[in-house]
């Protein structure tokens, strides 16, 4: 699976900013059939990060959702802006 189309787009939203301040953790859309494997695997590409953990949802309107925490030494601010949502 190709990692532009593991990861969708990014949330925006409270909740997935203070994620960002606090905890060092960044919230996407993802496709509903990609695994955390397949997650980790298209942030190490599409963003040159090491995740530490992930975690995924299903939504009440049939969306994935992942909650990716990045590794000690990984800034998701930097990659909040740079996709301008911090």
């Amino acid at each position: 699976m190709d990692a532009f189309d593991v990861i969708k787009m990014p949330v925006v939203s409270e909740k997935a900013v203070r994620l960002i301040e606090t905890e060092n953790k960044l919230v996407f859309y993802v496709d509903r059939k990609a695994t955390k494997r397949d997650i980790k695997r298209a942030m190490k590409e599409l963003f040159d990060v090491e995740v530490e953990k992930v975690n995924t949802l299903i939504t009440p309107k049939g969306e994935k959702k992942a909650y990716i925490k990045l590794k000690k030494g990984y800034d998701a601010r930097k990659i909040a802006a740079s996709l301008g949502i911090y």
